[in-house]
């Protein structure tokens, strides 16, 4: 399904004087260009994990990973990790991760962008974290930001990341009481249709 590609009809040349089925013409090529852009969806998704995300080494680049969808037009999630879109184009990837410290030291988390397997020049975040703040009370951020990316319609995105420590990574937190209050994902990303 394309979701953008159209593009608006050409306008039939004016006559010199009125006629009637000049103006028919113009009103139904006009009118089909506003039904499509009244139709027009955006392809966009909204993705989120509900489990942490550890590493077992400081020197290996992970892929974060999505579990659920909350909603997806033209986008979807791919072996877990790859972000994917069905049509080419300029899109805004942004996410929003829960890092997390249960290290005595402070420690830091890079997260970068990668496009079908390699990395992207200049895509690097490093987020410092804080030693925790006692046995089983972590120092905790929230990491966030977006990206412009161009992307054709086979490609995929991946948000990568990698720690100091492997006391240091992305946590899940349960829904909690006192008050009732909703889970914290581990990483939520959405990806946004910008243009063609």
């Amino acid at each position: 399904m394309s979701f953008f590609n159209f593009n608006a009809s050409p306008l039939p040349l004016p006559a010199p004087q009125y006629d009637a089925r000049q103006l028919n013409e113009l009103n139904r090529v006009l009118r089909l260009y506003f039904n499509r852009i009244d139709t027009f969806i955006p392809p966009h998704g909204s993705f989120y994990d509900t489990t942490d995300q550890v590493a077992t080494s400081t020197t290996t680049a992970y892929a974060m990973t999505f579990n659920s969808t909350d909603f997806a037009v033209g986008a979807g999630v791919k072996d877990s990790s790859k972000l994917t879109v069905t049509n080419s184009g300029t899109y805004n990837i942004q996410f929003s991760c829960q890092l997390s410290n249960y290290s005595n030291a402070p420690q830091d988390i890079d997260i970068w962008f990668r496009r079908n397997g390699s990395d992207i020049s200049n895509s690097n975040s490093r987020f410092g974290l804080a030693a925790r703040k006692s046995v089983g009370d972590p120092f905790h951020i929230v990491g966030a930001l977006n990206f412009f990316v161009n992307l054709n319609a086979t490609d995929y995105i991946q948000l990568m990341w990698r720690t100091t420590s492997v006391d240091a990574y992305i946590d899940y937190y349960a829904a909690g009481t006192s008050p009732t209050r909703p889970a914290v994902p581990s990483v939520i990303a959405t990806i946004a249709w910008i243009t063609a």
